[in-house]
């Protein structure tokens, strides 16, 4: 009887998963295995939290279908291949992925593979687009530019979904190993993860695309999808988002699917730049960056003086999650304004972005920073006028610097500003001084 063995990471999914269709496709007896790397669990508490609901959630929807989620812990190449020995399994199965991690487990599996003679597939499912799907002619390995990679891979025909199988069956005798109790995460207001609550999330979204092109950078308004974190583990498939918003009509979704471009473009980026998180990907661009603790504290605690990125810096602690445009506004004023080096932002993003993934997280510090994609590598974001614009009102402000909330309008934005007597009574501090004649844009 033919065994084959599914090793899930970043595909925690049964809908629209290619390694788990073509394994119950070719083999009668299928073993879908999740393997607990201690290395990982500690990077980041909210991404250990949502990853440990995620597993839970597939072993639920796997037992309905016959099966069962194998759970190990260690090195994951050392226990699937042992797993994959004891049932006798002939066949491998593996989504691909960009990271540097990702590519040398692969290395390593193919390797061990080898020598234990059993086959190891790879197979798409972390993005619409396979890194290397479309390419720039004259022979290059990627795009560095978004617009023609969007024309491209717009243009790509993209791979048919798969459906979920329709059974399921484990061999016989195998332990399957508990999952150990959720950890605590950092943030009280993360989402929850799971493919049953990223679908749910999805149908939900799917009705109000509509008003995305107008909505999606308005902070206050809170009109974006949301599903970053479910994509980020692979709990919904892109490829059945994309197709789901392709399908309406409408500038709203248009540009939802524009962003989906997006975050394919940094795949094939990572792909041919693994040490994105680390390296700059544009030497020139990476300057000399200032050494400053306690202004950095002071921007991750969101007590640097200006609203806006306060607010951003305290969702981004509450939530485990950011707005994207405030995002880019916190980005900006870490590198271009206070002048720290882009590094610290990825790394201190990692820890608390559930959606943290190399390829999104570090291609766009790098593009704010000026050392990554963006054609136009010396922009700035001057954060009071972002702020005017995006969160006209100060609603946004005010739900994440409640300090703020007896402000009215866009004083909100520059408190600085205000008359002593009432700045006397806000427990507020004002802007940071730095190095780079702040003056000149905190008072425009």
């Amino acid at each position: 009887m033919r065994t084959a063995v599914v090793l899930f990471t970043r595909d925690l999914r049964v809908h629209d998963n290619p390694a788990l269709a073509a394994a119950c496709a070719n083999a009668e007896q299928v073993v879908p295995m999740f393997v607990l790397d201690p290395g990982l669990q500690r990077l980041s508490a909210n991404r250990a939290l949502f990853l440990h609901q995620s597993l839970r959630d597939l072993r639920e929807t796997l037992r309905t279908l016959g099966g069962d989620l194998v759970v190990r812990t260690g090195d994951p190449v050392a226990e699937v291949i042992k797993v994959a020995s004891e049932v006798g399994a002939e066949g491998i199965a593996l989504t691909a992925d960009v990271s540097g991690y990702a590519r040398r487990r692969e290395q390593r599996l193919e390797q061990e593979c080898q020598q234990h003679r059993i086959s190891l597939r790879l197979f798409p499912g972390t993005s619409v687009v396979p890194p290397g799907g479309v390419r720039p002619g004259g022979g290059g390995e990627q795009y560095r530019v978004f617009s023609p990679y969007y024309r491209a891979w717009s243009a790509a025909k993209w791979r048919d979904e798969v459906a979920t199988p329709a059974r399921i069956v484990l061999p016989p005798e195998l332990i399957i190993g508990e999952l150990p109790e959720p950890p605590p995460g950092e943030s009280p207001a993360a989402a929850p993860g799971g493919e049953t609550e990223g679908r749910r999330r999805l149908t939900t979204w799917l009705e109000h695309v509509g008003p995305y092109d107008d909505l999606h950078d308005d902070m206050a308004a809170d009109g974006t999808s949301r599903l970053s974190a479910y994509l980020r583990f692979g709990c919904v498939s892109p490829l059945t988002v994309a197709n789901a918003a392709r399908a309406l009509d409408g500038p709203g979704p248009d540009a939802f699917v524009r962003q989906l471009g997006w975050r394919d473009f940094y795949y094939q980026v990572t792909a041919g730049f693994p040490a994105i998180s680390t390296q700059a990907y544009r030497k020139s661009g990476d300057g000399e960056w200032r050494d400053d603790p306690e202004a950095l504290l002071h921007w991750q605690e969101g007590t640097t003086g200006v609203p806006v990125v306060d607010a951003g810096m305290r969702q981004l602690r509450a939530e485990g999650w950011m707005h994207n445009r405030a995002r880019l506004i916190t980005a900006a004023f870490l590198t271009k304004h206070l002048g720290l080096d882009w590094r610290e932002g990825v790394r201190w993003f990692f820890r608390w972005l559930i959606d943290g993934d190399v390829a999104n997280n570090s291609g766009n510090w790098q593009w704010v920073a000026g050392t990554g994609n963006d054609t136009k590598p010396y922009r700035r974001f001057n954060p009071i006028r972002q702020a005017e614009r995006f969160d006209p009102d100060g609603v946004y402000v005010r739900r994440y610097v409640p300090e703020l909330i007896s402000i009215p309008g866009r004083a909100v934005h520059q408190p600085w500003r205000l008359p002593d007597t009432v700045r006397s009574g806000l427990d507020y501090p004002g802007p940071l001084e730095s190095h780079r004649d702040e003056a000149v844009w905190l008072r425009p």
